[in-house]
């Protein structure tokens, strides 16, 4: 029998990045969501997230935001430390995975938000991050001035990316892979497809490392800097609010 129900219809964002649709489109895969991630990254994911912990360098005590969230593994990562963290997305389905997940921990809590519009005030956290979430905001500079805003003095920023090798020849094989076996790889682990379609022309259509550095010192940020990881997959930015 097929249902009439929207909701169990495949939800695809497309690069106008309306809130509403990405959020929607999330929502509908937040269940599966990091086991396809480590599928299709081959485990890399679980690498990459241990380098934005280490680059975060959280510290007991400290006040934390995890915007782009997701079903909060980053975020968790980070409260291990003793850290106070906020794990914050727009997507409620994700948030409520994530609140399954990881609401256990007592240093942890969940919080819907609009990374163009910040529910906190400014100065609280001692650092902010976002793995893979930039890129989905519809004004991700405006998304860098939030995050500057809520900052306190002398703060640290770190953005986890999706980003653009250098090598040519990887370059190829790497977009061959996200436009024709992501979203196979997607379907096969049972996740909406057509996300992962998305997933690979928003990737397409992000700015290179350098390009992101600029947006991040426009923001207002110093000390601005990245490095790659698995030969520019993904970029590690790192910055500071000026004290």
């Amino acid at each position: 029998m097929t249902s009439n129900d929207p909701r169990s219809e495949p939800n695809r964002a497309d690069l106008g990045k309306d809130p509403a649709r990405v959020s929607g489109m999330f929502d509908q895969v937040a269940a599966g969501y990091d086991r396809t991630n480590t599928a299709m990254t081959f485990g890399n994911d679980v690498l990459w997230r241990a380098a934005t912990t280490r680059a975060v360098a959280p510290k007991p005590g400290e006040r934390i935001l995890d915007l782009g969230a997701g079903t909060a593994s980053s975020s968790a990562s980070l409260a291990r430390s003793g850290a106070r963290v906020v794990a914050a997305d727009f997507s409620p389905g994700m948030l409520a995975e994530g609140e399954r997940r990881h609401g256990a921990m007592r240093n942890l809590s969940f919080v819907q938000a609009d990374a163009t519009a910040l529910p906190f005030g400014d100065d609280e956290f001692d650092a902010v991050t976002m793995s893979y979430a930039l890129r989905n905001v519809n004004d991700p500079k405006k998304a860098l001035r939030e995050l500057f805003r809520v900052t306190k003095p002398g703060g640290r920023l770190v953005i986890n990316e999706f980003s653009t090798p250098p090598a040519p020849l990887f370059r190829g094989a790497y977009r061959f892979y996200n436009a024709q076996v992501l979203p196979r790889v997607a379907r096969v682990a049972g996740t909406n497809g057509e996300a992962y379609d998305y997933l690979n022309e928003s990737i397409a259509a992000w700015p290179d490392q350098k390009r992101l550095a600029e947006w991040i010192r426009e923001a207002g940020w110093i000390d601005v800097a990245y490095r790659n990881l698995t030969f520019g997959i993904v970029a590690l930015h790192r910055a500071r609010k000026p004290a």
